[in-house]
């Protein structure tokens, strides 16, 4: 008697003891699922690049706008959104969200509502007071504050004609004007706004809220609240097409679409997986049997996690479904088996069938547990936190699969059944593939090794160099509209009332606004950060070359009157030197060429700047020990820029600011940062799974010598798994799917399924083979092919339905992980058995020298 044999024996004798024992042992480790962090958030992705090092140092050493808030966007759309009326109604609702005193109460205190609205009105408000300045609007103006009050603003418009109001307008936005604010008016037009003109079909209302008690990435409760209650106030105050766009309604809106999304897909994917499962069992014990074992293998994960204080991440979403789709599988196989037992003897007993089933795949179950797990966990050793927590929860939710599927399922099925059979249920049932269509179907994988195994191989070769080409190719580029829901299809509007969505308007929100403003957000700039010698005279003559190089860039945001959204030195200097006469002669005199540059005394003018307006110089440059250590020029990009591109493209602004010169210049920033984790993470799980593979090659070439005394078979066995890999990359290339973090973890599913399914099928083949290796073909993919075709079928099915979800990720999650079940699946029945066929013929095994052990 073998190990396997053995083992099956100890198990059908003790089933009782078997029962108890992994009953209690999930009880206890199931305890500490109450202690998970059940919120989902993001993973934490820190980088240690010298740029993030860089980004840090430009916060810790410059003030920077825009600390500790949140910045809402009410858009207004139109045709005249330069209006009286339109503008009025923008006041009307800045005086709503003031007087609201939940919503007032996020909002910072200093120039909280910056819009065109409050521009033109406190123009015309000056103009009246004989004044040539402007200022923004805020909640409330305090004593003797130069701003008007938002009453006084309402009041200034109410009182003035339609056609006083468009003089205002056309003040306000004359190429060449000299309103001064604390806003450039253009960044609050479209940046295809015809320069002059006074009319516009858009505009945008900046609201900035205080999120000083913000917890990590979150925003406060109450401000996600205000947003939201904005969301009300424009709808109820703007009659003209209007929406409001901030982080909180995002992540509300985000949930709620995921919310619906599962709402409406969970009973139809249930609804596949139970008739997959019928069809395969036609056995409503042997189907609650299965989802219980499934359920118990997601207590254990779940479990682990609470006593190792793993919360839930995004990354670790991909577990459960791996879990889900192992279990089906193991399930699948210990019962088919023991139903072939049964069928090839029908004179045995229960316990004689389940010893003689469990025996035969049990090898084959723990194979795929060992190389699975083993090959997941060797993301323990990642840099990154959350990607080693991915590792070690897999392989802990593997092994927990194989304990109940491979012990307490078998002795659990073996008490059900004879309870049954005492009550006089019949619980003899042909295995699912052992004959009818599904038979003939599965044939096809023997019958072509048989005629045509080269030719098998050949065009999966070239569908896999064709996929691997492709790969070179694919997008890796993130853009974070890809996350936003979209709107639901028509058809869904045909469902039940309690089932139909909202209406999502996120994703197309989210693209107006990129396409068509500069953002104020720090994920929408680039951050220089210019160190060195920067006293220099050369120095700010190389920042205006940086400047005027980011200019003829994609990625950097020009604005309608043809300027930049650019903060550095040298506006620093143009804003001071206009309101201080000293500092302006001083540049004037300091500019020896006449280019408006300043290039000699550099320390000087920054001693002068910093003398006359200190808050506006701590914000461009860097003063330490009366010493000057470094600059800042910020770069307003496009919101539709990917940041692959912003990354390329402000490196060589960099390198041209630079220029040959002692300075050593940095490109930062948010989009930068995120693209260099983006990258990082992408290559951690790439040699993450390149390990994988080198793990599970060992293993398998290991086990097979020691049991078949071969050593290429272990190869042979998972060539199918890279094949399917390669396939799956290519179909995402031709489905312009790109290939990011999120992509590579979903696709580690249809790693940890396909080493299963070529497990199955491999090792079934050695078992059968008897000399002829057809004949053993035959009976593997009709018997072993049956579990597989029911495990594929449901898996596939029951996740594929995602494609119909509102949230894009969940799109991507269910069609990737369709895709990659069902090629592994392919793999498995279709190529390796011709891989199988010619490794007979050219090694020339008999299944003689199998060791004994």
């Amino acid at each position: 008697m073998n190990p396997a044999e053995r083992y099956a024996a100890f198990v059908t004798a003790h089933s009782k003891t078997v029962i108890a024992v992994v009953l209690v042992l999930t009880l206890v480790v199931g305890s500490g699922a109450g202690s998970v962090d059940s919120g989902l958030s993001i993973a934490g992705f820190d980088s240690d690049s010298t740029e993030a090092e860089k980004y840090d140092a430009i916060q810790e050493n410059f003030t920077t706008e825009g600390e500790n808030t949140t910045v809402v966007q009410v858009v207004v759309r139109g045709d005249n959104v330069l209006s009286k009326e339109s503008l009025l109604e923008t006041l009307r609702f800045q005086r709503a969200v003031a007087d609201d005193s939940e919503v007032n109460a996020t909002l910072r205190e200093r120039q909280s509502m910056v819009g065109l609205s409050n521009v033109v009105a406190t123009t015309a408000i000056r103009q009246s007071q004989g004044r040539n300045e402007t200022g923004g609007g805020q909640a409330s103006a305090g004593p003797g504050s130069a701003t008007p009050t938002l009453s006084a603003q309402i009041s200034q418009l109410e009182s003035m004609s339609e056609s006083e109001v468009e003089a205002t307008v056309e003040r306000v936005l004359a190429p060449d004007s000299t309103v001064a604010g604390p806003v450039d008016p253009y960044s609050l037009l479209p940046t295809d706004y015809e320069s002059g003109s006074t009319t516009a079909s858009g505009r945008v209302l900046f609201v900035f809220q205080e999120t000083s008690d913000a917890t990590g990435d979150d925003l406060p409760p109450a401000v996600v609240d205000a947003q939201l209650e904005m969301q009300e106030l424009s709808a109820d105050g703007i009659s003209s097409d209007s929406f409001v766009f901030g982080a909180g309604i995002v992540d509300e809106e985000s949930t709620q679409a995921t919310g619906e999304s599962f709402a409406i897909i969970s009973p139809i994917a249930l609804l596949l997986i139970l008739g997959a499962l019928g069809i395969a069992y036609r056995d409503v014990f042997d189907v609650v049997l299965g989802l219980l074992g499934v359920g118990l293998v997601l207590a254990w994960m779940a479990g682990f996690m609470g006593w190792a204080g793993i919360g839930v991440t995004q990354i670790l979403i991909a577990v459960p479904f791996l879990l889900i789709g192992l279990s089906i599988d193991y399930a699948l196989h210990v019962v088919m088996r023991y139903r072939e037992a049964q069928l090839d003897d029908p004179d045995a007993s229960l316990r004689e069938a389940m010893t003689r089933g469990l025996a035969g795949v049990v090898v084959a179950i723990g194979a795929a547990t060992f190389t699975t797990a083993v090959g997941f966990l060797s993301n323990a050793v990642s840099p990154l936190a959350s990607i080693r927590e991915f590792g070690i929860v897999s392989a802990v939710g593997i092994g927990a699969a194989f304990l109940v599927f491979g012990l307490l399922l078998p002795a659990l099925k073996l008490e059900v059944d004879g309870l049954l059979e005492r009550f006089g249920f019949a619980r003899r049932t042909r295995a699912f593939g052992r004959g009818g269509a599904a038979g003939r179907l599965l044939g096809v994988g023997a019958d072509i090794a048989e005629r045509a195994p080269y030719v098998v191989i050949a065009i999966a070769l070239v569908l896999s160099a064709a996929g691997g080409a492709a790969a070179t190719d694919i997008d890796t580029s993130l853009d974070q509209t890809d996350f936003l829901p979209r709107d639901s299809p028509a058809w869904m509007d045909s469902l039940p009332e309690s089932f139909q969505p909202s209406d999502y308007e996120l994703r197309a929100n989210a693209e107006y606004i990129n396409a068509n403003f500069a953002q104020a957000r720090d994920r929408s700039r680039a951050e220089f950060l210019i160190e060195g010698p920067v006293t220099d005279p050369d120095t700010l003559e190389r920042v205006a070359a940086g400047r005027e190089d980011s200019r003829n860039t994609s990625s950097a945001v020009v604005l309608a009157d043809g300027t930049l959204q650019v903060a550095g030195p040298l506006e620093t200097i143009e804003s001071v030197a206009a309101t201080n006469e000293t500092v302006a002669a001083m540049v004037a005199e300091a500019d020896t060429d006449g280019d408006g540059v300043p290039d000699e005394n550099l320390t000087a003018i920054y001693d002068a700047v910093y003398a006359a307006d200190p808050a506006a110089a701590e914000a461009t440059i860097h003063r330490e020990d009366g010493e000057y250590r470094s600059l800042r020029l910020s770069v307003g990009l496009s919101g539709s820029a990917d940041t692959g591109t912003v990354t390329e493209e402000m490196r060589a602004v960099a390198t041209t600011i630079e220029g040959g010169t002692e300075l050593t210049v940095t490109a930062t920033g948010q989009p930068i940062i995120e693209e260099l984790v983006q990258r990082g993470l992408l290559s951690t799980l790439v040699n993450g799974f390149l390990i994988t593979f080198g793990v599970i090659i060992a293993f398998l070439t290991a086990i097979f010598w020691l049991r078949y005394r071969t050593v290429t078979l272990g190869g042979v066995v998972l060539a199918p798994v890279v094949l399917a890999q390669a396939w799956l990359f290519g179909t995402m290339y031709l489905a312009g799917i790109p290939f990011t973090s999120e992509t590579a973890i979903i696709a580690a599913i249809g790693i940890g399924i396909g080493v299963d399914y070529a497990i199955h099928i491999g090792e079934r083949f050695i078992e059968e083979y008897r000399g002829d290796s057809i004949a053993a073909l035959r009976r593997t993919v009709r018997g072993t092919g049956g579990a597989l075709l029911a495990s594929a079928a449901t898996t596939a099915a029951g996740f594929g339905v995602l494609v119909f979800a509102l949230v894009p990720s969940l799109q991507r999650f269910g069609f990737v992980t369709g895709v990659a079940i069902g090629y592994a699946f392919l793999a498995s029945v279709l190529v390796l058995p011709s891989l199988l066929a010619v490794w007979v013929r050219l090694t020339g095994y008999d299944g003689t020298e199998a060791a004994p052990a």
